[in-house]
Parts: structure tokens; sequence; C-alpha cells
């Protein structure tokens, strides 16, 4: 096979898997998008005149053009972090994908396993999932995220179900392919058949269920708001009380005797608020206010806060040093919970952005931490929260992600699993601009409501925010770039799903079965060396 050749299948692998992704992509794509380089694999794995440095970089240069053309949005918000997260990403796949060939080919002589790429791309997803390092953002599963309808056992299986069904479709799709160039006219058949099967019973599992399933909770009003501050101008100009006025003025009129939750996005509090005192302020006294006057309602809202670094804490990574005084701080990405009463409660944010709001604590990296930007003009990394918090209100236990936070299924299920019956995700997308990411974002809420049975709504700041009901359906959106409110009623849902109560085994199984892969592959080449 010529270099051309390695070259364009590498090219087509990454073309494919792009044009499947969401929002505007042709889904069914996928099911043939990896095919391409399973068969650049096999080819030289059975080839030993082809050097080892080959697969690594033919796949970089699939997983260079799949994560270009997918995410190059984040340009718009960090330049310089798009760059390294498109490099970073690739190169961890293509460092997953040249495992999956150097364990098939010592281990089972590049004879059948294909099942190898199916477990090192679950490990290495769980991985991303988990480390500081953390880009979940292209888990083969999310493909999914546009058409909710195909991948409704996503509350047995979360997202990692969708990773296992679209590399085995590839693999079937592949050995069809093989038997076609060998004009083997009893596997072509045999491979058709079960191509065919691996599709089309999973998806009609899926539409079985959907056409099922029935909404399940209580009923409970909530009001969402887009109050449509501009990120890069707007937010650095109006006051704190002109910001809190323009949601509240959004919100004020869908207000009804039965509305109990109104949701703003992240960071719509513009006072540096010290926990320590969290009462006293401005933003605060105003939405307590606004919450008496229209019969106790609870207020969920994004705020950035300040803590002080308990005695004996000085040397957390996220510590910050004050200028003037040997004493330190913690910054938070905070959702706040507000009521008439005097009890204030908060979720800090946990699952932080890499580069943007946190760098990892690595030894390697301490020196370059406060590098990490954050988008609310603070540098330094932020604190995250090491424990799973609910906002609790009269019967209600609410779950209120924050941003990238719903970007993981895991650790939404963690709050399903401590009772919540609500999703509320607040974000501000508009850092993006209006691109694909923004959109994505959106979708991927489809896939946690499904994962746990549980009504979403999702307040933007600039777009999209709306209400997500339990099959994934879409119940109400806002435009891009319009100040806005919606109002609906949505169903708490109590009941846990399996993939709430187990979370990511499929993840977890798959990493302990790489790991022993790597392990004994290691010691076959030491063997063999020693020989």
């Amino acid at each position: 096979m010529r270099n051309i050749t390695k070259i364009s299948l590498a090219l087509l692998s990454g073309l494919l898997i792009a044009a499947a992704w969401p929002t505007k992509g042709i889904t069914a794509l996928i099911f043939i998008a990896f095919t391409p380089l399973i068969l650049l694999q096999d080819y030289i794995g059975t080839n030993k005149n082809n050097t080892k440095g080959n697969i690594f970089l033919l796949s970089f240069l699939a997983f260079l053009v799949w994560n270009s053309l997918s995410t190059w949005w984040i340009w718009n918000s960090t330049p310089a972090g798009s760059v390294a997260a498109i490099l970073l990403n690739s190169s961890f796949m293509a460092t997953t994908f040249y495992l999956y060939h150097l364990t098939r080919t010592k281990l089972f002589k590049n004879r059948n396993a294909y099942f190898l790429l199916i477990i090192f791309f679950l490990a290495f997803e769980n991985l991303h999932l988990n480390w500081q390092l953390n880009w979940p953002w292209l888990n083969i599963g999310n493909v999914f995220s546009h058409n909710h309808s195909w991948v409704q056992w996503y509350e047995f299986t979360g997202v990692a179900g969708g990773t296992l069904w679209v590399i085995l479709a590839n693999i079937m799709a592949y050995q069809l392919l093989k038997s076609l160039l060998e004009k083997a006219n009893e596997d072509i058949r045999k491979y058709a058949i079960l191509f065919v099967l691996t599709i089309a019973i999973p998806l009609t599992i899926s539409k079985i269920i959907y056409a099922t399933y029935e909404e399940k909770g209580d009923d409970v009003e909530v009001v969402v708001v887009q109050p449509n501050i501009d990120p890069y101008h707007e937010e650095f100009v109006l006051s704190a009380a002109e910001i809190i006025d323009r949601n509240l003025e959004l919100a004020a009129p869908l207000i009804t005797s039965e509305t109990r939750f109104v949701v703003s996005p992240e960071s719509s509090i513009h006072e540096n608020i010290w926990l320590e005192r969290i009462g006293s302020y401005f933003s605060v006294k105003r939405l307590k206010a606004f919450s008496k006057n229209n019969g106790n309602i609870a207020y969920v809202i994004g705020a950035s806060t300040l803590g002080m670094v308990p005695e004996g804490e000085e040397k957390d990574f996220a510590a910050r040093k004050f200028y003037d005084a040997e004493k330190y701080y913690y910054s938070y990405n905070t959702a706040l919970m507000i009521d008439s009463s005097d009890d204030i409660q908060y979720h800090q944010k946990s699952r932080l952005t890499p580069g943007v709001e946190m760098m990892p604590s690595w030894w390697i990296l301490r020196p370059v931490k406060n590098l990490a930007i954050d988008l609310g003009g603070t540098v330094g990394t932020l604190k995250s929260e090491d424990k799973i918090t609910l906002l609790d209100f009269e019967s209600h236990k609410v779950a209120s992600m924050i941003c990238y936070e719903s970007v993981f299924g895991c650790y939404v299920a963690d709050f399903v699993r401590e009772g919540a019956d609500l999703l509320f995700v607040i974000t501000n997308d508009g850092w993006w601009g209006n691109t694909p990411g923004h959109r994505q974002h959106f979708e991927m809420s489809k896939l946690r409501a499904i994962e746990n049975r549980r009504d979403v709504a999702r307040s933007a700041n600039t777009g999209i925010s709306g209400f997500i009901n339990q099959r994934g359906d879409v119940i109400a959106e806002t435009n891009y770039w319009e100040a806005d409110a919606l109002s609906n009623t949505m169903k708490t849902n109590k009941k846990m799903t399996f993939y709430s109560k187990y979370g990511d085994y499929l993840y977890r199984a798959a990493s302990l079965v790489a790991s022993l892969l790597i392990c004994f592959s290691i010691v076959v080449i030491i063997s063999k060396k020693e020989r």
C-alpha cells in the first residue's frame, strides 16, 4: 500500500467522523467512519516492512481532522487553548489507537482480536472523564445527542454503550469490506447480515423504549432566564444591579402562584461574593426580596465566590495568596439557591475546564498553575468541590450543573444517586459565539436526561436555554442571542435508572482489562528481547 493511499484512508476516517458529529452531521456515517483506520491497522500490523510509527502518525492525522473540524470553535474564547486542546486530544486518541495496534500484534499476532479496539477506546474515555486533563466532549457515544431516540437504552449503559455500539458496527463494516475485497461470497453474506443486525437491534430496542416511555413524577413549575449579556463587552460595562435587574425583569412576567424555581445563568451575579458574609451583598438581598414578593420561590443563579483558606491548607494547589497579607483564599464558580429565608445554599463547580479554570496539579506543571485564565477575568486555578452538594427546597432536591459539568454523565449520575429529582444546567456559552459549540453543549443535556430519566431545565446567558423531558425531547428552547425567558411544568422523578445506580461500569471494566493487556504486552516484548 502506497503512502498516499495510507494518508488518504486516514483523512477519510477523520472526515467521516467529523461529518457525523452534532449538530449538523449525518449521524449514520459514524457506523462506517472508523473503518478506514481499522483497515490501515490491519494492513500495517500484517506487513512487517512497515515501521511502527506509521500507525501512530496516521491515526493522529485522522483524529486531528476530527478534532479540528468538530471543536474549532474553542478558538473564539481561547485561541492558544484551542490549539493545545486539539493537538493534545488528537495525540491521546492516537496513543490509544497505537496501544490497540501494539497489543493486537504482540499478543494476538494481528489475528482477529478486533474487540481490543472497543476495550482501549472505552478505557481512554474513562480516563478522559476522570483525570485533570479531562475533555470528554468527543467521547464517541456523544455523537447520538442529535438523534436521542436512537439511544434510549443509555438509561442502562450511559454514553459508554454508544461508544461500544459504534466501534462494534465499524468492526462489522470492516469485515464486510474485507470479504468484498477478497471476494469471499459466504463471508460477504455473513458480515452483511451481522453489520445490519449490529445497527438494527439496538436501534429497534431504543425506538420501542422511546415510544412506550411515560414521564414520571410530580409537577413543578420552573422559569428559566436568558439575559443575553455580551460576555466580551456588556459583562464588564454593566453594573451588578443592572445585570440582576435584567434577569428579574425577564422572569417576573412568567411567575405564577405555581412557580417554585427561577433559574438564571452561570456568573449572573457580578459581585465577588465572600462566602463568610454572603448575605450582605446587594445582589443577594435583591434576590431575597424578589423571592419574598413572589410567594417564596427558590432562585438558582450563578456567581463568582471567594472563601478564606482554612488553616493548614495554605499549600493547596488552588490556594491564592493575598498581595498584601500572609493569608490565602479560594476562588469558586458557584451556583447559589436563594429564597426569602436566611439559609443560602450553594454548589461549587467540581468539573473545571482544563486550561481555562484550572491547570493540572501535577508537579511538573506547578510553575505554570497561574496560566489558567478564568473567562470571568481572574487568573489562577479555581477551587473545586470534592463532595456532592444538592440544593434542597421544599420537597425537591436539585442538582445544579455549572456549564462543563453537564458533559460528565457519571458525575450527574452521582447527584441522582444522592436523591436529585430535577436537573438544572446553568451556563454561559456566549464565549464561543454563534458556533457549533453552544449547540453541541445544549444537545448533551438530552443524554443526561435519558441516562437518569430526569427533566432538565437549562439557563444559558446567550442561548440555548430551554426544557428537556425524561425521554430527551426538547419541550421548549430559546433562540441564540435573544433576551428571553421560558416557563414550563417539569416532572420530579425520584426513581433511579440502572445507569444512575451503577454508573460507568462499562468504562471501569474496560479500564481494568486494558491495564492487564498492556501489562501482558510489556511482558511479551521484554521476554522476546531477552530471548
